[in-house]
């Protein structure tokens, strides 16, 4: 599915997800599709667990002494299985849409980041989408959709 079909799906199932559905045509869908639009697919594969529940990895750097928590999305299901090294039959990669994959981190506060692992050939190279830089930019989006306009006259 294109880019701009995923948003309006977002955006028809508005409702359904407890949010108005002018507050993610003008607010969230825009952001959303601004990130969206940096990475390489349209579509990636989510590892989840036999209940639905995406798994989240905890990752940590000993210099920064920093913990965080990450979901991976790959390009493919071949990705997801060699990435975890081991098969574990209670995990499955499913294919989600970059608007959800995008949508989900701005709705799961558990979640640092998105780590999208770009490259079948290169599962070291990827690009982090951070959850505070989502729900920052779309903070930002909504306070200009409910400040006033700026009188001129």
């Amino acid at each position: 599915m294109e880019l701009e079909q995923q948003l309006a799906v977002l955006i028809s199932e508005a409702a359904d997800n407890g949010i108005p559905p002018v507050i993610i045509e003008q607010a969230i869908a825009p952001i959303i599709k601004l990130f969206a639009q940096q990475l390489k697919h349209l579509e990636y594969y989510v590892l989840q667990n036999l209940e639905s529940d995406w798994v989240l990895t905890t990752i940590s750097n000993s210099q920064l002494q920093q913990e965080k928590q990450v979901i991976y999305a790959f390009v493919s299901v071949q990705d997801a299985a060699t990435f975890q090294r081991k098969t574990n039959p209670d995990l499955i990669a499913v294919p989600i849409s970059i608007v959800q994959l995008l949508f989900q981190l701005f709705s799961f506060e558990q979640v640092d980041s998105i780590i999208f692992l770009e490259n079948s050939q290169n599962l070291n190279q990827a690009s982090e989408v951070k959850r505070s830089y989502l729900v920052e930019a779309i903070s930002q989006q909504l306070q200009q959709l409910n400040s006033p306009p700026n009188n001129l006259a």
